[in-house]
C-alpha cells in the first residue's frame, strides 16, 4: 500500500503540475499543464519515430463522423452504449467518434491499391471520445476524451500474421524503451450474447492467427472469453497501476469484418479484386493512460528524454548568476529543457531537494565560476565530479539522444 500512496498518478500528477481538471470542463476531460504537455509531446514524437522506422505513414482524420459511418462499421449496432449521442447538423446526424478505424478504412478506400503496395501501414495519434459513466472515471486512466496512438495495417491474408507479429514486437520494444512493465498478455476472445458480429469461421481464423503470433515469439498468455472487440479477437497487453488495478494499454487485432463492411479491395497478381485484412495495432494505447502508467512506474522521475526539466542550474550565490544564465542559454540552444534557480529560491540544500526529480543538477559556486566549470549532481544523489559546462551539456545531450534509462554513461 505504501507504493500506492507514493506513486498514485492522480496525486503525483497534480503535485508535479502535469495535468488537472475543472468542473466547468467536465468530468473525465483533463487538461494538460505545460510540464505534462512536454511529457505528452515527447511520448507522441517517440512513437511517431518508431512507427516511421517500421514503415508506417501518418495521417490526420476528423473527430466527427456521420452516424451512417458507424452504422456501416458496426459500431452503432454493437457499441452505441459507449458513444456520445448524435448531434443534429442541418439535415444530418454527426457523432464524436469512438474509434479511428472507420476513418482509416475510408482513407484506404479513397484510392485504388495493388497487391504490390501492401502491406499499407497507416498510423495516427488522434482524438476519440467514449461516454464513460461518472463512477468509473479516474485521473488519466479512464477519461472521456482520448488521444489514441492508433494504426491500421491493410494487407493480404498471407501477410497478416507477420504484420501482427511485428506489431507485437514493436509494443515490447516500446515498453523496454519507456520502462513500462507488462503484467501479462491476454488473448481476448468473444463471449456469449449479441455484442459480437456474426461469422464463426472468420472469428476462428483470426483467433488462430493471433495464437500463431503469440506462440511464434514464445509469449505466455491467457485466453479470456468476453474481452474481444465486437469485430474480432485481439491480443491485449495488460498493465497494473499502483493500487493493483489491471487495465489494457496496448492491443493487436486481426479484423476480417470491417474490410467486408466497407467494401475494401486490392488488385491481386491475377488482376482480380481481393479483400484485404485489417490489422489494428496500438503501441502505447491512449496517451492519457500511457502517461499515467509512466508516472506510476517512475514515481515522477522520468527517463532523461521524457523529463519536463532535464537540467537545473544552481548558482550558490548572486555573484554566480551570470555564469548560470550563460549555461542556461547554451543548453537551450542545444534543445535541452533547463531552468536556473538562484538564491531567491532558498538555501542550496533546499533548492537541491526541490529539484529532486530533475535528472541533472549543475551547482556553480565561486570556485567553479572562476574556472568555467560546474559541480554535477544526479537526482539519485551521486556526485559525478566537476567539469566544464560544455562537457556536461555534451553528456546530457547524449543521454537524451540515447533514450535509455541510465543517467550517466556506463551507469544506472
Amino acid at each position: 500500500m505504501r507504493r500506492a500512496t507514493m506513486y498514485d498518478h492522480r496525486r503525483l500528477g497534480r503535485e508535479l503540475d502535469l495535468f488537472d481538471t475543472d468542473p466547468l470542463m467536465g468530468a473525465g476531460l483533463p487538461y494538460w499543464l505545460p510540464d505534462g504537455a512536454i511529457v505528452r509531446h515527447e511520448l507522441e514524437e517517440y512513437v511517431r519515430g518508431v512507427e516511421r522506422a517500421a514503415g508506417y505513414r501518418h495521417v490526420y482524420s476528423p473527430v466527427l463522423g456521420k452516424r451512417e459511418l458507424y452504422e456501416v462499421s458496426g459500431h452503432w449496432s454493437h457499441y452505441s452504449d459507449d458513444m456520445f449521442p448524435p448531434m443534429r447538423l442541418g439535415g444530418e446526424e454527426v457523432v464524436l467518434r469512438p474509434s479511428l478505424c472507420p476513418h482509416h478504412a475510408l482513407i484506404y478506400r479513397s484510392r485504388s491499391h495493388s497487391y504490390r503496395e501492401l502491406p499499407l501501414r497507416m498510423a495516427e495519434v488522434g482524438g476519440m471520445y467514449r461516454a464513460e459513466l461518472s463512477g468509473v472515471l479516474g485521473g488519466l486512466t479512464r477519461v472521456r476524451s482520448i488521444q489514441l496512438n492508433d494504426a491500421h495495417v491493410f494487407c493480404t491474408p498471407d501477410q497478416a500474421v507477420e504484420e501482427a507479429r511485428d506489431a507485437l514486437r514493436l509494443i515490447r520494444r516500446a515498453y523496454a524503451d519507456l520502462g513500462i512493465r507488462a503484467a501479462r498478455f491476454r488473448l481476448s476472445l468473444p463471449g456469449e450474447g449479441g455484442k459480437y458480429v456474426a461469422g464463426e469461421e472468420l472469428w476462428e481464423r483470426a483467433t488462430g492467427m493471433l495464437r500463431e503470433v503469440l506462440d511464434a515469439d514464445g509469449v505466455p498468455y491467457e485466453a479470456v472469453a468476453g474481452e474481444a472487440a465486437f469485430y474480432g479477437p485481439k491480443i491485449d497487453v495488460q498493465v497494473v497501476d499502483s493500487a493493483g488495478r489491471e487495465a489494457t494499454l496496448s492491443t493487436v487485432q486481426i479484423d476480417f469484418h470491417q474490410p467486408e463492411r466497407f467494401g475494401l479491395w486490392y488488385v491481386g497478381a491475377d488482376g482480380a479484386r481481393h479483400r484485404p485484412v485489417m490489422v489494428h495495432r496500438s503501441v502505447i494505447g491512449s496517451v492519457e493512460r500511457a502517461v499515467a502508467q509512466l508516472v506510476e512506474e517512475h514515481g515522477g522521475a522520468f527517463p532523461v528524454w521524457l523529463a519536463p526539466v532535464q537540467l537545473v542550474v544552481l548558482p550558490v550565490a548572486e555573484e554566480q548568476r551570470a555564469e548560470a544564465e550563460a549555461l542556461v542559454r547554451r543548453a537551450l540552444a542545444l534543445g535541452l529543457r533547463v531552468e536556473s534557480v538562484g538564491p531567491e529560491g532558498g538555501s542550496l540544500g533546499a533548492r537541491i531537494r526541490g529539484a529532486r526529480l530533475v535528472p541533472y543538477q549543475a551547482v556553480i559556486g565561486a570556485r567553479e565560476a572562476g574556472g568555467g566549470q560546474v559541480a554535477v549532481r544526479l537526482r539519485d544523489g551521486r556526485r559525478v565530479g566537476v567539469m566544464s559546462g560544455e562537457e556536461l551539456l555534451r553528456r546530457v545531450g547524449e543521454r537524451v539522444a540515447a533514450r535509455g534509462g541510465a543517467l550517466w554513461e556506463g551507469g544506472a
